[in-house]
């Protein structure tokens, strides 16, 4: 019986957090990688004008999205989750890329009770109206609203561009494997793994 319910964000925590990076160079004749993104805002980090990324991304991100990159380890530790727990992915993309974004979950393999598509970085009520017990996040701000505002631990992937602090209940973790391992010792229907 499954006794937990997360919430799991979709871009930079399981895919890649490099998934862009090989269509922003090819696109904006770069040379960049992970490390030079050291601000969640792509546009300004990479000092590109808000506009022109925005339309770039709003044509681009069908294509991104279908073949971005899983994160390593992701996909043994969801499969080894989705008879124990209730996963719920949501994610700031917008409604109108439910379609393939379904279909690279399809692609990968990964099973799912639910893909909320929300069009803003707002989780906190998604979260709220599906009862997540946890969140696995890849930004800084969304980490600590969601912890603050729904006193659940959040799971927050490190990457160059989300080292702010963070409180007690927003717990880093570099990999897929240091969140099992953690999920393991929280939950003790893990423990029966």
């Amino acid at each position: 019986m499954k006794d937990k319910r997360f919430g799991i964000d979709i871009d930079g925590t399981v895919t890649c957090p490099t998934s862009l990076i090989p269509f922003i160079n090819e696109d904006f004749s770069l040379d960049i990688t992970l490390d030079d993104i050291k601000q969640y805002d792509l546009a300004e980090s990479l000092n590109i004008p808000a506009d022109r990324f925005r339309d770039w991304f709003d044509k681009r991100e069908p294509v991104i999205y279908a073949h971005s990159p899983l994160a390593k380890g992701a996909k043994e530790v969801l499969k080894s989750w989705q008879e124990q727990f209730h996963l719920f992915f949501i994610s700031a993309r917008r409604n109108h890329l439910l379609s393939v974004t379904e279909q690279w979950f399809s692609d990968q393999d990964i099973q799912y009770d639910r893909i909320e598509l929300i069009g803003s970085h707002n989780k906190v009520e998604a979260a709220k109206a599906l009862n997540v017990d946890l969140f696995l996040e890849d930004k800084h701000d969304n980490a600590v609203s969601i912890h603050e505002e729904l006193h659940i631990p959040v799971l927050l992937f490190n990457t160059p561009y989300n080292q702010d602090p963070v409180p007690d209940g927003v717990i880093r973790v570099n990999n897929w494997a240091q969140a099992e391992k953690w999920v393991r010792h929280w939950s003790p229907s893990a423990l029966n793994k």
